[in-house]
C-alpha cells in the first residue's frame, strides 16, 4: 500500500511541475534582409525551441544558424559560411522574460506583451525590448513577435561587392505554439 501511495504521490509531482513549463521543437524564425529592386534576401527555420516557464514569465529560444533555408543553396551557403559563421557560431539563443504575465489571462484573443532580454548571435549578447501576442490555441499558447535587428549589433560584416544589396535592418519574425 505504501508503494502505491509513493508512487501516486510521484505522478502528482511530475505532473504538477510539467505544467510549470510550456514547450515547442517546431517554432518558425523567420527573418529579411532584402532592398528593394534587387534579389530577396530572406530565409526560414522552422525548427526553434522555446521554452516558456509559466510561473514566472521566463521565456528561452534557441535555434541552429544551419537549420534556416534559403531559396537558393549558394545564399545559403554563403550565409553560413560569410555572414554567421555558423561552424563557429552554430546557436543563436535569446533569454528573457514576458512582462505582466499571467497565464490565468490568456484567452483565444491576442494579448500584447512587452518581451525583455538578451539575443545572442555570433557570440555576441545585446539587450533587447520586442512587443509580442500570446493567446490560447488548442492545447497551447501562440506567441508572435516582429522585431528588428541590426548586422552591426552582432558584428555581421557585409562585404563591399554586395553591401547595397543587403540591408543592415533585418526584419525578424517569431511564430511558436507552446504545449
Amino acid at each position: 500500500m505504501k508503494k502505491i501511495t509513493l508512487i501516486v504521490l510521484l505522478i502528482v509531482a511530475i505532473k504538477s511541475i510539467a505544467q510549470d513549463k510550456m514547450v515547442t521543437y517546431g517554432g518558425i524564425i523567420h527573418f529579411e534582409a532584402s532592398i528593394p529592386l534587387f534579389e530577396e534576401v530572406k530565409a526560414s527555420n522552422e525548427k526553434t525551441t522555446c521554452i516558456l516557464i509559466t510561473k514566472t514569465g521566463q521565456i528561452a529560444c534557441w535555434m541552429n544558424i544551419k537549420d534556416f533555408k534559403f531559396k537558393r543553396d549558394l545564399m545559403q551557403e554563403h550565409f553560413n559560411e560569410n555572414y554567421m559563421e555558423s561552424n563557429r557560431f552554430p546557436r543563436a539563443v535569446f533569454k528573457g522574460k514576458i512582462e505582466k504575465f499571467d497565464l490565468k489571462n490568456l484567452n483565444s484573443e491576442s494579448n500584447q506583451y512587452q518581451i525583455t532580454g538578451k539575443i545572442t548571435i555570433r557570440g555576441r549578447t545585446k539587450k533587447i525590448v520586442i512587443n509580442g501576442t500570446l493567446k490560447k490555441v488548442g492545447k497551447g499558447i501562440e506567441l508572435h513577435t516582429v522585431f528588428p535587428l541590426n548586422t552591426d549589433d552582432f558584428k555581421i560584416d557585409i562585404p563591399f561587392i554586395v553591401r547595397s544589396k543587403i540591408s543592415k535592418n533585418v526584419n525578424t519574425q517569431l511564430i511558436c505554439v507552446l504545449q
